[in-house]
């Protein structure tokens, strides 16, 4: 149950008015409170604490209510029925969102010919969270990789292997393109014949094909490999600037029935600048003066395409930051030309830094490799397992250490910079992945010792069984609101708060103790079952893996 849809729906149905409901911090007050009273005061005439105490005996009325309370100068503090949340609680939960849409992600991004590099980390983590969110409330979603495949970078790579043979492995491939951008800028020719190979490549020319469906299988097969190491959702479709391209002449010709392209030094350009901008906004470049296609081209070539096989209700993006002012003109430049009717989002996301807020460099100050956080990760688990005198599996080791680099990504606001600290992210205690998988392995270790599926019946709830059942039917609101704000960390933040209620309940409730009698452990046993069940979903959506032990 949506707990808190249910209660304020039916307190809006009850007072015939719309009725904004808080979460008081400190639930002694109440489960939910309302300054309604203070708000339709000036309207009524009312003096807002008496007004407050005509709504509080309204609200009452309903089933669901154990009482109210007036406090202050007219808020109102409500209280719910225990036997009320038990109920709930225990009830199947369904996370379904009422309007079911047709949904197309943009994530992962990857470059050809390169290995995934920190700023991919994001990308992947949040689209994937993205993607298990909509998909858990019942939305079509169709995962895009829009890799790096068309553009100069392969024009570079394609003149290497032509001079110095093909590459046998993906380390070695991934040394061509930086080898060949620091020849471009020292060697004119070498750059124009990169361009060349570049404008031949787009043209169809055989031999070039040849060779870039050669060191394309390579990359791919890297590029699966973090995957499988992330533990990410397979994408349904790896289509990047090369996929798109046939779309273009298209998108092109739309464009120009709509007379908003136009040529610029000799560049063919679209202006997307409105009027009320108050901020700089430069023309989207359609085509290069070399004639190559451009990223934007290839962006709006995607949306139409899209839009003609998906049909798409949303359309979402996940990348750096750095990208908002790209995304923002193929957006406008899409609706301007009338390419799709669906909505248009793009999260741009921080940088991951250095515990001195510096961009994360490898140990040799190189650019870290996507691969090398989560080998930092693992090696700094190994360690502090061995610190603990403790001897765990490989896998679980890789488990832990996995948990605590995307929980580390996903507990900060996707917009903001976040430190990656390898022995801060490890640690079993605090905001940490480790923390929640800790914390389901301990909730799965008693429901196994206890082998007790026996029906519970409600008897006198303490407070912390009490707060951690509240808690638990915060769940459906959460996804929900993590999917309509496009704000992956309140999964992330849910889990760590649900997780510190189930340790209090765990430290305060004992359940297998021999002084327990049977009825009080078969409750506790069905909390925990519930508050186990419900972690589970938290942590699937994160796309974390659960161990045995820890």
């Amino acid at each position: 149950m949506n707990l808190y849809k249910h209660v304020s729906e039916s307190i809006n149905k009850k007072l015939g008015a719309t009725v904004n409901l808080e979460v008081p911090r400190n639930r002694d007050f109440g489960d939910f409170a309302t300054n309604a009273a203070m708000v339709m005061a000036k309207s009524t005439g009312k003096n807002p604490r008496e007004l407050a105490g005509d709504i509080a005996e309204k609200i009452a009325e309903l089933p669901f209510i154990a009482e109210t309370s007036v406090a202050g100068p007219g808020f109102i503090n409500i209280k719910l029925r225990d036997d009320f949340i038990w109920d709930a609680a225990g009830a199947k939960s369904d996370t379904t969102a009422s309007e079911i849409k047709k949904i197309d992600l943009d994530y992962g991004g990857y470059n050809v010919g390169k290995a995934l590099h920190i700023g991919h980390l994001r990308t992947t983590i949040v689209g994937d969270t993205f993607n298990r969110i909509a998909k858990s409330l019942g939305h079509k979603t169709k995962s895009y990789n829009h890799i790096g495949d068309w553009g100069r970078p392969m024009g570079l790579i394609i003149a290497w292997i032509l001079e110095n043979g093909m590459p046998e492995s993906a380390a070695e491939l991934n040394k061509i393109y930086p080898a060949s951008t620091a020849r471009a800028k020292e060697d004119e020719a070498w750059l124009q014949h990169a361009k060349e190979v570049t404008a031949g490549l787009q043209a169809g020319d055989a031999k070039y094909r040849e060779i870039y469906d050669a060191f394309m299988k390579i990359s791919l097969a890297q590029m699966d490999e973090v995957l499988r190491r992330l533990n990410v959702l397979p994408f349904d479709a790896t289509m990047g600037e090369r996929g798109v391209a046939e779309y273009v002449a298209d998108t092109q010709k739309i464009l120009e029935s709509k007379k908003l392209l136009v040529e610029s030094d000799g560049a063919m350009i679209v202006n997307v600048k409105r009027d009320d901008d108050t901020a700089p906004m430069p023309p989207l470049m359609f085509r290069t003066s070399s004639d190559t296609q451009t990223y934007a081209a290839a962006d709006l070539s995607a949306i139409y395409y899209r839009n003609k096989t998906d049909n798409p209700d949303i359309i979402g993006y996940f990348t750096d930051s750095r990208q908002n002012l790209h995304f923002n003109q193929v957006f406008r430049a899409a609706k301007l030309a009338d390419i799709t009717q669906a909505e248009l989002f793009h999260t741009g996301f921080g940088a991951l830094t250095g515990a001195d807020g510096k961009p994360f460099k490898t140990r040799d100050g190189g650019v870290a490799e996507l691969l090398d956080i989560l080998d930092t990760a693992t090696d700094a688990v190994r360690e502090r397992v061995a610190a603990a005198g403790k001897t765990l599996p490989d896998d679980t080791i890789a488990a832990i250490a996995l948990a605590a680099v995307k929980f580390n990504d996903l507990l900060h606001d996707v917009r903001a910079d976040y430190i990656f600290d390898p022995n801060q992210i490890t640690s079993f205690e605090g905001r940490t992945g480790p923390y929640i998988l800790y914390t389901a392995v301990r909730l799965n270790s008693i429901l196994r010792k206890a082998d007790d599926t026996a029906a519970a019946k409600m008897g006198e709830m303490t407070t912390d069984e009490r707060n951690l059942l509240i808690e638990i039917l915060d769940f459906e609101r959460t996804v929900q609101s993590a999917f309509d704000n496009r704000a992956t960390d309140m999964i992330a933040n849910y889990a760590y708060d649900l997780c510190q209620l189930v340790n209090t309940f765990y430290h305060n409730c004992p359940i297998l103790r021999d002084d327990v009698d049977s009825a009080t452990r078969t409750q506790r046993l069905h909390i925990a079952r519930i508050a186990r069940d419900t972690l589970t979903r938290a942590i699937d959506l994160m796309g974390l893996v659960v161990p045995d032990e820890m």
